[in-house]
């Protein structure tokens, strides 16, 4: 194995590939699995549906990032859920990195945009994962409840080609539109992420991980 492609594999600090409740859960979902395109998809999946999409849960801290807290808490933002299938693909033996992108949501609820002051997300989140010695970006982002409620498309993925967010709803209006895309990181590049959303969010930030944290905010 290339020392290249080997970096894509190792544990990080929020990548943590390596801990029990990662190896576990990956073990778990890719058990009856026989090739690594079917281990991706199996994973894809499960981040993508049971681990909801929370925007709430968007935090400067970076331990609030690391992948097997993700996992126990069951939600997450988009990038949150980005180092949750890196995690998970590494645990498997399938490489993978993180890719970022600036984009815009049209759909986007009008508090949400309220709290923000935009319908831009500067550091939006995705996963790439190496198969058949080809890098895959794939967005996990937006569970299959979440689309049906807001009559959005539901990402899905063949196991081999792309699958980013789609440009049209349902309705074929303007719904995710990518205004930069920015590189692929083998780590999460947590102060180049942080150095952005604290000025939206503040510098003390936290996942509101029940609605009583949401009160209190």
């Amino acid at each position: 194995m290339s020392d290249q492609k080997a970096s894509y594999l190792v544990p990080t600090d929020t990548i943590d590939c390596d801990h029990e409740r990662i190896v576990t859960k990956a073990g778990e979902l890719t058990r009856s699995c026989t090739s690594a395109n079917e281990k991706a998809l199996h994973l894809f999946t499960f981040v993508r549906d049971a681990i909801p999409y929370n925007l709430y849960m968007i935090s400067v801290f970076k331990e609030d990032f690391r992948a097997s807290r993700i996992l126990e808490w069951g939600k997450g933002y988009c990038v949150q859920k980005a180092v949750l299938l890196a995690a998970l693909a590494r645990a498997s033996g399938i490489p993978s990195r993180l890719a970022f992108a600036r984009i815009r949501n049209h759909k986007i609820p009008e508090r949400v945009a309220r709290l923000m002051g935009t319908n831009v997300f500067p550091r939006h989140g995705y996963t790439q994962l190496l198969l058949d010695n080809t890098w895959v970006s794939v967005a996990p982002t937006f569970d299959s409840a979440l689309c049906q409620k807001i009559g959005a498309p539901v990402v899905g993925w063949d196991g081999r080609s792309d699958a980013v967010l789609p440009i049209r709803d349902l309705k074929g209006d303007a719904y995710i539109e990518y205004v930069e895309k920015f590189g692929a990181f083998a780590d999460l590049p947590f102060g180049w992420i942080v150095a952005e959303t604290s000025k939206r969010v503040g510098t003390d930030k936290r996942p509101w991980i029940t609605k009583e944290d949401a009160l209190k905010a």
